[in-house]
């Protein structure tokens, strides 16, 4: 018996032994113009198996690429595309830039931080008394998202004054922010909705 496990490794799976089968086909061609041909058949079966290439822009490229990878880079035609290089594929990603930044209180968030730094430069007018008192609100909400224990509105207030740096101070009395109780409410009551949505989900798959 003649089983995949003792047959030579393909390079790529996905296509099956057909397929590799037709590129190793492709290197035996001598004649160029011919070989030019059957490549393009072989592309065509390629992107008849990958349909899904196609709304992407440049799922022609890819396609070539998994030609000139199935053929070891040993195919020698008229590429329409430039194919991808053998020392292209071992290329480490370019490493992805974090920022440095640190967040005083991680239940905030960096958002929030900035949302701060908006207001703290903006002059005093409604526009700005609306924005803060928004902000405060969010604020206690993401503060008992994460804890349950008693939260005041002087607790909010003193942490939006540590985080703009004594810019926005707000005096007692002076700001009213949703009860706690109900932003309580509110937070079970989108847990449930999305556990019930959830739930919907799963069921039609």
């Amino acid at each position: 018996m003649d089983y995949n496990t003792s047959r030579k490794k393909l390079v790529l799976p996905e296509y099956g032994r057909n397929i590799q089968k037709m590129v190793n086909y492709l290197l035996t061609i001598e004649d160029r113009e011919k070989r030019n041909k059957e490549a393009k058949a072989v592309i065509q079966v390629l992107a008849n198996l990958n349909p899904h290439f196609k709304e992407t822009a440049d799922f022609k490229d890819k396609l070539w690429d998994h030609l000139a990878l199935m053929s070891n880079f040993q195919l020698d035609i008229d590429y329409p595309y430039e194919p991808v290089k053998p020392e292209e594929l071992n290329k480490k990603p370019n490493k992805i830039p974090y920022t440095n930044g640190k967040i005083r209180y991680k239940h905030y968030g960096k958002t929030v931080q900035k949302f701060i730094e908006t207001a703290s430069d903006m002059d005093d007018s409604p526009e700005k008394d609306l924005f803060v008192k928004n902000i405060a609100n969010h604020m206690k909400k993401l503060y008992l998202t994460w804890n349950r224990e008693s939260i005041t509105d002087e607790m909010i207030f003193s942490d939006i004054l540590e985080l703009s740096q004594g810019n926005i101070k707000i005096q007692p009395g002076e700001m009213k922010l949703v009860d706690t109780k109900d932003l309580i409410y509110r937070n079970n009551n989108n847990n449930n909705n999305n556990y019930k949505s959830n739930r919907k989900n799963r069921k039609r798959k």
